[in-house]
């Protein structure tokens, strides 16, 4: 199933996108307000038989998405993680994986622009995997994690390179209001096979900038699913967003930013297309 997060006629929802049209799982399932909590109640293995025998749906054209998780407990992201990337910055790889952490007010939804901060107009691109978590838990086997992912989904981990340069600490350039964009929904996982090699694409106005396939991470997302649950514990609706592969705007010659105008596209192949334009704020 392709589930989102949606805003219409005045109110937030949730559902299922079946061709261009979408069924209104909180109608169906009014115990859960939102994704999440849905997630959280373990509906979605409920879920696809009430998709199919729906009759009431809304067209897929007349809903405002919203990020797939609108509001996640945790949003990690995984720095450094293809062999290019890391190249192309001058660092090393390193033991374990480098994280920070992302704020539910610096997403946005596919089809909304991005926005270019009044403070620079180094607003680079990075085309990634998101992963959410389903099945929570503390001390996650790697062998056991792929049965903790309940999706995945595109994100554009937009980042202001100056700010996030300032110091040896990146959280400043990583959460400017609506850079992160998360979308346009989440597959389930049982449509995408346990380390299904997926290929990412970023595209900037068309021309290909990223492209890269999940085998070649360097912290695979097993692994990033245990480091992580060792010092807190994963909650369902979680996010891991896994790593963007080199090209990104900060290290060609010259450089390449975002500016308003432009259209920022994120592909996986068994995902789909992350589409976003860009404004100035």
């Amino acid at each position: 199933m392709k589930l989102i997060s949606y805003h219409h006629n005045g109110e937030d929802g949730y559902g299922a996108v079946v061709g261009d049209r979408v069924v209104d799982l909180r109608a169906i399932f009014d115990r859960a307000p939102d994704l999440k909590t849905f997630i959280a109640a373990n509906l979605v293995s409920q879920a696809a038989a009430r998709v199919a025998a729906a009759t009431a749906t809304l067209p897929l054209s007349e809903v405002r998405l919203l990020p797939v998780i609108p509001n996640p407990d945790k949003i990690f992201c995984i720095g450094l993680n293809y062999a290019e990337h890391i190249r192309e910055t001058g660092k090393e790889v390193t033991e374990k994986p480098v994280i920070f952490l992302r704020v539910a007010d610096s997403q946005l939804a596919h089809g909304e622009d991005i926005v270019r901060p009044r403070a620079s107009e180094r607003l680079d691109y990075e085309g990634e995997i998101a992963i959410v978590i389903g099945q929570g838990g503390r001390h996650i086997a790697e062998a056991d994690a792929w049965s903790h992912i309940v999706g995945y989904s595109c994100y554009n981990d937009g980042s202001v390179r100056d700010w996030q340069l300032h110091t040896s600490q990146w959280t400043p350039g990583k959460n400017f209001w609506r850079t992160g964009s998360f979308g346009p929904w989440m597959v389930t996982a049982d449509e995408i096979a346990a380390d299904q090699k997926m290929t990412l694409v970023t595209r900037l106005n068309g021309q290909e900038m990223q492209r890269a396939t999940t085998d070649m991470m360097v912290h695979s997302i097993p692994r990033q699913i245990a480091y992580i649950s060792t010092f807190v514990p994963l909650t369902p609706g979680d996010v891991i967003v896994t790593g963007t592969p080199g090209g990104v705007g900060n290290k060609r010659t010259p450089q390449v930013f975002m500016k308003p105008g432009d259209v920022c596209e994120i592909e996986v192949d068994a995902i789909g297309v992350l589409r976003n334009g860009i404004c100035d704020e």
